[in-house]
């Protein structure tokens, strides 16, 4: 039996008279790499923040490790934020916090660990996404914009989690950045066996390391499958994304 470490049935959620999702349902297995896209306005990260229990839906039920996430107590939260890290837009670094710092907060606030183990540990993390030794120490408004995302998500690892959520990973980095980037999600994805659920807008992102989207349009679930099962969806908005995506890789020779 696969193993479905989020399950999405039937959301319904409205902020006043705008109804955001409409019956939405989509699931995750464990070890899937999947992407949520979608138009403006399609509620692609309010779905994500449902999910982790940042927001909660008018109705619909969300399992995220088998933990109904709408019912559940507050002890059994605690549990299930510990198995997940969260990657925010823009990084949301504690700017008084130098990044050392910022990546050891979860293993200060939800370990026993002594403060020096958990800086050691904070900066094994940070070579694991490959930040040099040097940036330990630094403030993050010294970093590159690049820079800050890899201490973001060196925090969101820092707990070992089996799921990955990330907002918009590649937001605001030029492209070798951005590609880079992907390069990092998806190795870290195949060599920790990591489950990544991610908001994106980004065309190579979505050609280079998914093996699976999840289509928001109107409300609801478009479709979801690989990126070829994808383009094959006759939607307006699909076709206009995808056109981009030819003209990507025509200028890459594929």
């Amino acid at each position: 039996m696969t193993d479905m470490l989020i399950k999405v049935e039937q959301i319904v959620t409205r902020f006043g008279k705008n109804t955001v999702h409409d019956g939405v349902s989509m699931e995750v297995a464990r070890g899937e790499v999947v992407a949520v896209i979608g138009g403006s306005g399609t509620g692609k990260s309010v779905l994500l923040k449902e999910i982790i229990g940042l927001l909660r839906p008018e109705s619909g039920r969300i399992h995220l490790f088998g933990v109904d996430m709408l019912t559940a107590d507050e002890a059994d939260l605690e549990q299930v934020r510990q198995r997940f890290g969260m990657l925010f837009q823009d990084g949301a670094l504690f700017s008084s916090l130098n990044v050392e710092q910022n990546v050891a907060t979860p293993l200060l606030e939800h370990t026993h660990l002594p403060k020096a183990v958990c800086l050691q540990l904070a900066r094994l993390k940070l070579a694991m996404v490959g930040l040099p030794p040097s940036a330990a120490n630094q403030m993050p408004s010294e970093l590159s914009g690049g820079m800050r995302k890899r201490a973001a998500l060196a925090r969101a690892l820092a707990l070992d989690p089996e799921l990955l959520c990330l907002d918009e990973p590649t937001s605001g980095l030029d492209p070798i950045s951005a590609r880079a980037f992907d390069h990092l999600i998806r190795t870290l994805a195949d060599n920790l066996g990591l489950t990544i659920l991610l908001i994106t807008h980004d065309l190579n992102t979505l050609l280079s390391i998914i093996d699976r989207a999840v289509v928001l349009s109107g409300s609801k679930v478009l479709g979801s499958g690989t990126v070829a099962e994808i383009r094959q969806i006759n939607d307006p908005w699909l076709h206009e994304y995808f056109s981009s995506c030819t003209t990507l890789e025509t200028a890459h020779g594929n």
